[in-house]
């Protein structure tokens, strides 16, 4: 069952100013790109799916695009939010802007907390894609869901016991039709998404 878009975790969300157009360009670039392709987007129930975030430089801090915008095939720097703190352990986060952050932030949180050099996170959905790579590329257990610390721990066991740092690509096993790519900048992550995508 895909349950995609419903925000698990507790969420502080301070209203706040939307984030500067020059920070988030690329952003919004990709993610638009990506949701013309139909990686981002919305199910016939409603219900969004995907999301995209890069890391404030220097920082444990990120901007990531906020929770049900799928529907939109354009955003704005209103559909964006920084998450200013979390705690994966109590499944807790503090964001600070127009929107809420996304259902998937605590899984951007844990990799961008493990390796510092990881500074984008791109979150899709695609059946064909998923099933094709479950188990060929590092994937997570299929007993845990998204959105749960869990999902975050099982970010850190494929660090660790997988060559996950090296492919930049994982498959959540628990989250139907989940997968995620990142790198060291956006177009890094974007174009493993699309190395895959066009295989």
């Amino acid at each position: 069952m895909i349950d995609e878009g419903v925000v698990k975790y507790s969420c502080e969300c301070i209203p706040g100013d939307k984030v500067a157009v020059e920070w988030i360009e690329s952003l919004m670039e990709w993610r638009d790109r990506i949701h013309e392709l139909g990686l981002i987007g919305v199910y016939e129930n409603g219900i969004g799916f995907g999301n995209i975030s890069i890391r404030i430089a220097n920082s444990l801090q990120f901007i990531i695009s906020g929770s049900q915008t799928g529907h939109l095939a354009q955003l704005n720097p209103d559909h964006y939010t920084v998450v200013t703190d979390f705690n994966i352990e109590h499944n807790h986060l503090t964001c600070c802007g127009p929107i809420q952050a996304s259902s998937e932030s605590l899984t951007h949180a844990a990799i961008y907390s493990y390796e510092p050099h990881i500074n984008a996170i791109i979150h899709v959905h695609h059946p064909q894609l998923w099933r094709k790579l479950l188990n060929q590329v590092p994937t997570t257990s299929k007993d845990v869901q998204y959105g749960t610390p869990q999902m975050a721990k099982e970010m850190l066991r494929l660090f660790d016991q997988e060559n996950l740092a090296e492919k930049k690509i994982l498959v959540m096993a628990g989250h139907e039709e989940g997968f995620l790519t990142f790198g060291k900048d956006l177009n890094e992550a974007g174009e493993i998404l699309m190395k895959y995508y066009h295989s």
